[in-house]
Order: C-alpha cells, then structure tokens, then sequence
C-alpha cells in the first residue's frame, strides 16, 4: 500500500468511525432480510453458513434504499474529500452521493474520484460474492478494519 493510500484509509478509519459502523449495520439489515435460498440438498449445511441470495438486486437495492433512509450515502462525498485531501491530493469539482463519485455495488459503496496520480478508489466490502456453481451474495466483512479498501489505479 503506497503512502498516500495509507494515508486515506487512516483517515476514513479514524475520522468516519461511526459512518463505517453505520454502515456495516446496515449491511447486516440487508443480510436478515434475504429468504435463505438454500435447497433440499444443502438443507444439513444451512446451520453452518451464512444466509445468502444469488439475486444481485436483493443487495443493491436494499442496501442503497438503507443508506439513503440512514443519511450515509449524503455522507460519502464528504467521506471522499477528506480521503483525498488525507493522501495529499485535490479534485477539481466537489464530489456528490452518485456516479461517478458514488457507486452501490453487490459488494458494497465505492467511492472513486480522479486525482493527479490516477484514481483513488475506496470500497467497503461488506457482502463477498460466492461462486459455487452460481454467484451467491453473502455478508461480507464485519468490522471496519477489514471492510475498508483504499487503492490508488
């Protein structure tokens, strides 16, 4: 990890705790909601996974419509500058809670802005995809610590 991608993780680690937390509740909100897709076959398994969809729209949606509910995904642009400010860099414009800046992923928020050395990307990765014959949509990190990505492209 360069300096300046370490610098911005530090930052949204540090400086947007409680927006990070937030967010992982959410996730977890998102997960509860899902019918456990499991079939006859996988019934004695069920217990020891976790609840899981192949449905990509029962992540996404859900999750943009809690962050919007919750005030998070008002808060990631802000989230954003101050990453970027933390690695040493600048935009040219502001950056606001929707593509490009602001994308909801099957995995979880992206936030993205172009700067002087490329692109920085943060993603929280909150849902893992599972490829098991089908992709299959499950829970993903639960604490901030692994659930924040920083890089630079």
């Amino acid at each position: 990890m360069t300096d300046p991608e370490l610098a911005a993780r530090r930052y949204v680690l540090s400086e947007h705790t409680e927006t990070v937390t937030s967010l992982l509740c959410c996730a977890d909100s998102v997960a509860e909601s899902w019918n456990d897709e499991a079939t006859a076959d996988e019934t004695n398994v069920t217990t020891n996974r976790k609840r899981s969809t192949t449905d990509r729209e029962a992540v996404v949606e859900p999750l943009s419509r809690t962050l919007r509910e919750y005030g998070l995904l008002a808060e990631f642009p802000t989230v954003l500058s101050g990453a970027i400010s933390a690695g040493g860099f600048s935009m040219q414009a502001a950056p606001v809670p929707a593509p490009p800046y602001v994308a909801i992923t099957s995995r979880g928020p992206v936030l993205r802005a172009t700067v002087s050395a490329g692109r920085l990307v943060i993603s929280f990765r909150v849902f893992d995809v599972v490829r098991d014959g089908h992709n299959r949509y499950v829970r993903g990190a639960n604490d901030p610590e692994t659930a924040v990505s920083v890089e630079l492209k």
